[in-house]
C-alpha cells in the first residue's frame, strides 16, 4: 500500500499547516478475536482552505465526519490515510472505524496464554504504528494530549500513560460477562508513538518512590498470571529508585509523568519500549530458571535506558527521525552511566565495551554504514536505522563527547536544554548549542568529523626503544580505509601496563591526551621504560579500533587473562576480534586465544560476548577444511571447562550452553544426552526447563531425537515460552522433510506470529550439515521480494536477514546476492541495504578463511 510510507516531506508540510490539540480515542476491546472498535476524535488548528490527511490503518472505516459533515467514502480508498480537504481555521474530526489486532509485534499486539486461555494485549508504536490503533498525525513532531476511554472485560487490568482509573460503567456484555468502560485522564502534550495501552488479566506489584519535587510517584511492575511466580518485582524496583535518583539529579528536572509502570510483555519485537509512564518490556527478562549474569545486568541496562527516555525523548522529542540516533544513543551512554554510578553494576563500561562497542565497529564496517547523524527520507528508511550506528556507536561518540568537553560540562548543557525545550520538539543543534554554551568548546567542526561522516579509524602505537629499554619517542597513528578516508579527533587514554610480581598485567601509568590527524606525537611518554604492555584507548574513552605493537601482542597473548582489570582485558579482546574478522590474523589463532583464556574471566558479558563470537569465527572464518575439527575440538574444550568450572557459577552454565550449541561428534551428543537425562550431574549445575529445552534441541540437531520427543517436552512444558522452543526445534529436525514443513510456514503461507516466527526462522538455520539449506538457496531469493511486499516490516526483516543462505560461505552465494541486487527496482532501499549486509557478512567470511587457509 502506497500511504504506508510517509517522507519527510510530507511531514514537514504537514507540520507547517497543522497544530493539533487533542485526541479522544474511544477503544472497543469486546468485538471478537480478530478486531476491535476505534473511534478517533481529533481537534486541530489548520490553515483555512488547506488540505491534508490523517493516517489510520483499519480493517473497516465506518465514516469519517470533518466539522460536523460526513465526507464521501473516497477519502479512506486505500485503507492507510485519510484524505481531509478543505479545512478551517479550527477543525473537529471524528473516525469511526473497526481496526484488526496485530500478531506482528506492531500496532495492538493479540496473543493468547496456552496456560490461562486468556487474551493479553500491548501497544507498540514506534515508528509509525499508533496509527494501527486510531487515526492519527503520525510523526513526532505534531505532540498532542491524549484521551483513551476504553471498553474490555470487567476482569481485565489496563494500563496507559495516564493511572489507571476506576470503571465508570459495568454491563453484561454479548456472551453474558462484565464488561467495563475506564476513561483515562488526558496526557500532557507528548508525541503519538510514545501513548500506550496494555490490556489483559495483567497481575501487578506495586511500589512507590518520591521524587525530587516532593511528588510520590507510583510504580507498578507487571506480567502474566502465568509468569508471576518468577517476577522478581523488587529488583526491579530497586533500580528503578536508583534511576529516579540519579536521572533527577544528573538532569535537574523532576519526573515528568504521573505514574510510571513497567510491563513485561509477550512476543515483543525490540528489548523495551519508552511510552510515557508505562514502559514495555521484553518478556524474556522475566527469568524462569537460572540465568547468566550477563542477562540480569542487560535487564539492568534496559530498565535505565528506558528510565532515561522519560526526559530525552519523551518530555523533549526529536522533531524528526534523522534525530533517533541522539534519542536512542543518548538513553544507552545515561543508562551504563548510571548502572556504574549508582548501582551494584559498577562494570558496565566493560560490558558497554564488549557487547555494544563490538555492535558498532561491526556495523560501521559494513558497506551500508552511514553517518550518525543519518539522512531519513521518510519511513522506510527510519524502520531499517534501529542499526548499531544509531544505538552503539552513536553512544560511543557521545562517550568521546563527554571526555572532549568535559563531564560536568556536559551535564550542564544537558540540564539548561531540558528546561529550554520541555515539552517540545528539538533538533541535535538545540543540544549542541547547550554543549558549546556549557564547555567553551566549539562543536562545529567536531560534529561534522564525528556525526556527519561514516567510517572507524584505527588507532596504532608507533614507538622507538634504545638499548636500555627506555621510549625515545612515542607516536600515535591513525588510518582510514579509502572507503572512508576521514581522520577525527579523539580524546584518549595511553596505559602502560607490566606484570607484577604476582604474576598480574597492572597499570603503571596513564597518559590522557588529545589525538587528531594522521600521526600525534606524546613527547610526555618519551624517557619511560618500555612497559610489557601498551594499550592505546585506555579507560575506552574513544572510538576506534586498536592495534597492539608486537611486544605488547604478544604480552597479550601470553597473559591475558592476568589483567587485573576486566575493561583493559577487553579491550585487548576486541582488538584480537577485530583483526580475526577482518582477515589480519588467523581465526584458528582467534579460537585459540579464547578456549586458552575464557576461564580466567570474571565478566559475564564479556564471556558471553566471546562466546557467541567464537560460534561466529567457528561458522564462517574458519577455513572449511579446518572447521568441523575445529569445532569438535572446541566442543571438547568447552565440556572439559564445564566440569573444572566452579560449581553453580555464572561460568559453568554459559560453558554447558555452548557446549551443547556446538555438540556434533557421537561423544559428544552422548555427553547432552547424560546431561539430559541426570545420568551425569555437574555439581552446581541445574538443568532448568529452559536449559532442558536447549540440551534436548541440541540432541535434535544431531539426530538423536525426534518430533515425539519434542512433543512430549512440549506437554511437560505448554507455556509461551515452551512453544517458542518447540517451534525452534522442529524447525531444527534435519530431515528434508521437516526443513520442508518448516519453510512453507515461514515463507509460503505465513502463518505464524512474530515470535513463533523468529523461532522457526532460528531452527531452520540450525543445521548439522549446510547440504540441508542447499535447495532453499534460490527459492530465498525468488521469495524475498514478495516477502518484503506483503508482510509487516518486522516480519519481512525477520525472514530476509534470517533465512539468508549464509552457511552456504561459497562465492556462489555472493554472486547471486549480486544478481539479486542488480535486479532490484531503485525505490527497493529497505530490502537493498538488508541485502547488502547479507552479502558483506559472507565476503568477509570468504576473506577471513582465505587467511585462516
Amino acid at each position: 500500500m502506497p500511504g504506508l510510507n510517509l517522507t519527510r516531506a510530507e511531514a514537514g508540510h504537514r507540520a507547517e499547516s497543522l497544530t493539533v490539540t487533542s485526541y479522544d480515542v474511544t477503544l472497543d476491546l469486546t468485538k471478537g478475536a480478530t478486531v476491535f472498535g476505534s473511534t478517533t476524535v481529533v481537534k486541530f488548528s489548520a490553515v483555512e482552505g488547506s488540505s491534508s490527511f490523517i493516517d489510520a490503518i483499519t480493517e473497516t472505516v465506518h465514516s469519517v465526519t470533518l466539522n460536523g459533515t460526513e465526507l464521501d467514502p473516497a477519502v479512506v480508498s486505500d485503507g492507510v490515510r485519510i484524505q481531509l480537504p478543505g479545512l478551517a481555521a479550527e477543525n473537529e474530526l471524528r473516525v469511526v472505524a473497526d481496526a484488526p489486532y496485530m500478531n506482528t509485534g506492531e500496532g495492538l499486539h493479540r496473543f493468547v496464554d496456552p496456560v490461562d486461555n486468556e487474551a493479553y494485549l500491548y501497544t507498540q508504536f514506534e515508528v509509525p504504528d499508533s496509527r494501527r490503533m486510531f487515526a492519527v498525525f503520525e510523526q513526532p513532531d505534531l505532540k498532542a494530549a491524549f484521551t483513551f476511554t476504553v471498553t474490555a472485560p470487567s476482569h481485565w487490568d489496563l494500563i496507559s500513560n495516564s493511572p489507571t482509573p476506576v470503571p465508570v460503567e459495568t454491563t453484561p456484555g454479548d456472551d453474558g460477562a462484565a464488561r467495563s468502560v475506564w476513561q483515562f485522564a488526558p496526557t500532557p502534550r507528548i508525541s503519538s508513538y510514545v501513548t500506550a495501552l496494555i490490556a489483559g488479566p495483567y497481575q501487578s506489584v506495586r511500589s512507590k518512590v518520591t521524587s525530587s519535587d516532593g511528588r510520590v510517584i507510583a510504580l507498578g511492575v507487571f506480567a502474566r498470571k502465568s509468569l508471576m511466580q518468577y517476577l522478581d518485582a523488587d529488583n526491579i524496583f530497586e533500580l528503578t529508585r536508583q534511576g529516579f535518583e540519579f536521572f533527577e539529579a544528573q538532569f535537574g528536572f523532576p519526573y515528568p509523568f504521573e505514574k510510571y509502570d513497567q510491563l513485561f510483555v509477550p512476543e515483543f519485537n525490540a528489548g523495551a519500549m519508552e511510552n510515557a509512564g508505562a514502559v514495555t518490556i521484553l518478556e524474556g527478562y522475566v527469568f524462569r530458571g537460572k540465568v547468566t549474569d550477563a542477562q540480569i545486568e542487560r535487564r539492568a541496562i534496559t530498565v535505565l535506558h528506558e528510565l532515561a527516555h522519560m526526559w530525552f525523548g519523551d518530555l523533549v522529542t526529536m522533531r524528526w527521525w534523522n534525530d533517533l540516533w541522539l534519542n536512542e544513543s543518548f538513553a544507552e551512554y545515561m543508562s551504563h552511566l548510571a548502572a556504574v554510578e549508582n548501582t551494584e553494576f559498577d562494570r558496565a563500561w566493560t560490558t558497554f565495551a564488549s557487547v555494544e562497542k563490538s555492535w558498532a565497529y561491526r556495523q560501521d564496517q559494513l558497506p551500508t554504514t552511514h553517518p550518525i547523524f543519518a539522512e531519513i527520507n521518510d519511513l522506510q528508511d527510519v524502520e531499517v536505522n534501529f542499526d548499531g550506528i544509531t544505538y552503539a556507536k552513536g553512544a560511543s561518540v557521545l562517550r568521546q563527547l563527554v571526555a572532549w568537553v568535559g563531564p560536568e560540562q556536559f551535564m550542564s548543557g544537558v540540564r539548561e536544554y531540558f528546561q529550554k525545550h520541555a515539552w517540545q520538539n528539538t533538533e541535535l543543534a538545540d543540544l549542541m548549542k547547550e554543549l558549546e554554551a556549557a564547555s567553551g568548546r566549539d562543536l562545529d567542526q567536531w560534529g561534522k568529523l564525528w556525526l556527519e561522516t561514516a567510517g572507524v579509524n584505527t588507532l596504532s602505537p608507533e614507538l622507538e626503544v634504545d638499548a636500555d629499554g627506555t621510549i625515545t619517542s612515542f607516536a600515535i597513528v591513525q588510518t582510514a580505509i579509502d572507503e572512508q578516508p576521514t581522520l577525527r579527533p579523539h580524546r584518549l587514554a595511553v596505559g602502560f601496563y607490566d606484570l607484577s610480581a604476582e604474576g598480574k598485567l597492572e597499570r603503571t601509568h596513564r597518559e590522557e591526551l588529545d589525538v587528531d590527524g594522521a600521526r600525534t606525537d606524546v613527547p610526555a611518554l618519551a624517557g619511560m621504560a618500555r612497559p610489557d604492555l601498551v594499550l592505546l584507548n585506555d579507560d575506552d574513552l574513544a572510538y576506534a579500533k586498536v592495534r597492539l605493537d608486537p611486544a605488547s601482542l604478544a604480552t597479550a597473548k601470553a597473559h591475558l587473562k592476568d589483567f587485573a582489570g576486566s575493561l583493559p582485558r577487553t579491550l585487548v579482546w576486541g582488538s584480537a576480534w577485530d583483526a580475526a574478522r577482518d582477515g589480519e590474523t588467523p581465526a584458528r589463532g582467534y579460537v585459540e586465544l579464547i578456549l586458552a583464556n575464557i576461564a580466567s574471566e570474571t565478566d559475564s558479558s564479556v564471556i558471553l560476548t566471546q562466546l557467541r563470537q567464537l560460534a561466529t569465527t567457528l561458522t564462517y572464518y574458519v577455513a572449511a577444511d579446518h572447521k568441523d575439527a575445529a569445532t569438535e575440538a572446541a566442543a571438547d574444550t568447552l565440556w572439559e571447562l564445564s566440569k573444572t568450572a566452579a560449581a553453580g557459577s555464572d561460568a559453568q552454565l554459559q560453558f554447558v550452553k555452548s557446549f551443547a550449541l556446538l555438540a556434533a561428534s557421537s561423544s559428544q551428543l552422548d555427553t547432552v544426552q547424560a546431561v539430559l537425562d541426570g545420568s551425569t550431574v555437574l555439581d552446581g549445575l541445574t538443568v532448568d526447563q529452559d536449559l532442558r529445552w536447549e540440551l534436548l534441541t541440541a540432541l535434535v540437531v544431531g539426530g538423536r531425537e525426534g518430533q515425539d520427543r519434542i512433543d512430549a517436552e512440549l506437554g511437560r512444558d505448554n507455556t509461551a515460552n515452551g512453544q517458542n522452543a518447540a517451534a525452534l526445534a522442529t524447525a531444527a529436525l534435519p530431515t528434508p522433510e521437516a526443513k520442508a514443513a518448516a519453510w512453507k510456514k515461514i515463507v509460503v503461507t505465513g502463518e505464524l506470529s512474530n515470535a513463533i516466527q523468529s523461532s522457526a526462522v532460528t531452527g531452520f538455520m540450525r543445521v548439522p550439515d549446510t547440504s540441508l539449506l542447499e535447495p532453499y538457496a534460490e527459492e530465498y531469493f525468488e521469495a524475498v521480494p514478495g516477502i518484503v511486499a506483503n508482510r509487516t516490516f518486522a516480519l519481512a526483516q525477520q525472514i530476509v536477514v534470517g533465512l539468508y543462505p549464509a552457511q552456504l560461505t561459497t562465492q556462489a552465494t555472493v554472486d547471486r546476492t549480486d544478481k539479486f541486487l542488480a535486479e532490484l527496482p531503485a525505490d527497493s532501499n529497505a530490502l537493498r541495504r538488508m541485502m547488502l549486509e547479507n552479502r558483506d557478512g559472507v565476503a568477509r567470511a570468504l576473506k577471513a578463511r582465505a587467511a585462516d587457509a
